[in-house]
């Protein structure tokens, strides 16, 4: 009874969490450049010493990222890029390390630091990117940032930076929490000349809102069959008690 009763708790904690990393990518529907993250679930046998597993538990997991390429959404802006085809932006997080993202709503802020939609600042060849006074920013295919210098002629173009673009192996990336990726070894990844950039788009995210949708769903039925084979076993188990008690 008690073996029914700890696969059936297993099982309606992973589905739980099976439940919020699907709510989360459908939550991120709308966010640009977000890649959606897999749910699997198995069993897994319960060792004790040297003898044969006597139970088994259910286990979800998140063994990978979607890396698939999101929609391209035309907005205009002179700021946004969208990375078309593989590749990553590299931007610094607040720990001072490397991290790549392909969300490309970038924006100037007041110290000349071109930063992303989150306010993390963009990397360079040089680190960071810093732009001079302009009144007009242009970004090339390569990533290259070229701009027209406050005061100066119309004529006048300053090549100020170029965005550093990379094409890891998407095995060697690990997704965290921020929603950022990152080496697994911790090292940077070396610039690409091969990726390419779109300005004046955006690219959405990879989510499928319908099969979110409707694995929540599944998963919340699981729950509820998971929740009922465990009143069963608490019954059957009373029942077991009272055949005892007569004896």
């Amino acid at each position: 009874m008690d073996k029914a009763l700890y696969i059936a708790m297993t099982g309606a904690k992973h589905n739980m969490l099976a439940q919020t990393s699907h709510a989360n990518n459908l939550a991120n529907a709308n966010t640009h450049g977000f890649r959606a993250d897999f749910a699997q679930a198995r069993s897994q046998p319960v060792f004790y010493g040297d003898g044969h597993p006597t139970r088994a538990y259910a286990l979800t997991e998140r063994p990978a990222t979607d890396f698939s390429i999101g929609p391209l959404i035309h907005t205009g802006r002179e700021l946004d890029v969208a990375v078309e085809g593989d590749g990553f932006i590299a931007v610094q997080a607040p720990d001072g390390g490397e991290t790549y993202t392909r969300a490309g709503n970038l924006y100037i802020d007041s110290a000349g630091i071109l930063r992303t939609g989150s306010g993390l600042p963009v990397l360079g060849n040089g680190g960071p990117i810093a732009l001079p006074a302009q009144e007009k920013v242009e970004i090339a295919i390569d990533g290259t940032i070229t701009v027209l210098v406050k005061g100066q002629g119309p004529d006048v173009l300053v090549e100020a930076e170029r965005l550093r673009l990379v094409n890891p192996d998407p095995g060697e990336l690990e997704k965290f929490e921020d929603g950022l990726l990152r080496m697994r070894e911790g090292a940077a990844a070396p610039a690409a000349d091969n990726v390419r950039v779109v300005s004046g788009f955006l690219e959405g995210s990879n989510v499928n809102p319908i099969n979110e949708f409707t694995s929540i769903l599944t998963l919340s039925r699981q729950y509820e069959t998971q929740v009922k084979l465990m009143q069963t076993a608490k019954e059957n188990s009373e029942a077991s008690a009272r055949l005892l008690q007569l004896s």
